[in-house]
């Protein structure tokens, strides 16, 4: 065993800690649907596997930045896989749905990065086309259940027990800054990794997608499609290409 983890361990670890669940049923209820399907920050690929195996027959692509995930996601046949960001790699009008799965959209630290995304999303759908997304809601303080007594145990591939813990370093204008540490005995020193994370109401959410010429098609508060109220702990949303927004942003 190595003294310390590889970043392709920790994307082994990823796949551990995120067992299949509600949102990935939703996710791949909608991708099936769909005769074209873009997953943007697909990670390891799961929903897009899922939809192949359960008889997607279709164009499924996913899009990551993570050279790791993307090799795990590459172990499976049968999904375009393209290593990179909607601010490198273009599509235009190729999409039924795309997808951003994983809570992907609180990467977007600022206005500015959401509504490149969103543009970006918009060229990349045919006419009717959906984009389905999610972000915590803010009204639920998910950030003060990030705490070392809420930490997870793993197991990796090579049987070696690894305790995965999140620490919050500031909370600051909906940003909310965290290490995560992976520790495990047989290791030399724990791995740490940090970022932010930007909490979006709804409202602002809506507000930017409009800017970019979306509308809000149905919003939920949980997996199970249950309306959102303040306190949901998700503000899912399904949004459609509506008119172009009068200030000629793409």
């Amino acid at each position: 065993m190595p003294e310390n983890p590889t970043n392709q361990d920790v994307a082994a670890y990823y796949d551990a800690l995120n067992e299949w669940g509600p949102s990935d049923d939703f996710y791949l209820d909608l991708a099936l649907s769909a005769d074209a399907v873009l997953d943007v920050g697909c990670g390891t690929g799961v929903v897009l596997h899922a939809a192949r195996a359960a008889g997607h027959a279709g164009r499924l692509v996913g899009l990551d930045p993570d050279p790791d995930m993307l090799a795990r996601a590459r172990g499976r046949d049968g999904v375009e896989w393209v290593a990179g960001d909607l601010g490198g790699v273009t599509f235009d009008g190729e999409f039924d749905l795309v997808l951003m799965t994983g809570h992907v959209f609180q990467v977007f630290l600022t206005d500015d990065e959401v509504r490149e995304q969103f543009a970006a999303v918009r060229r990349a759908l045919r006419p009717g086309g959906r984009y389905a997304f999610e972000t915590r809601n803010p009204g639920a303080r998910a950030w003060e259940r990030w705490t070392p007594e809420n930490g997870a145990d793993v197991v990796g591939e090579r049987g070696e027990r690894v305790r995965v813990e999140h620490h919050v370093e500031s909370v600051e204008d909906g940003l909310v800054r965290l290490s995560e540490t992976y520790s495990c005995p047989d290791w030399a020193e724990p791995k740490v990794e940090r970022g932010t994370l930007r909490f979006t109401t709804a409202e602002q959410v809506e507000a930017l997608l409009a800017e970019t010429g979306f509308e809000v098609a149905e919003r939920y508060g949980w997996w199970d499609r249950s309306p959102l109220t303040a306190t949901s702990r998700e503000v899912i949303t399904i949004a459609r290409p509506g008119p172009r927004p009068a200030t000629g942003r793409r």
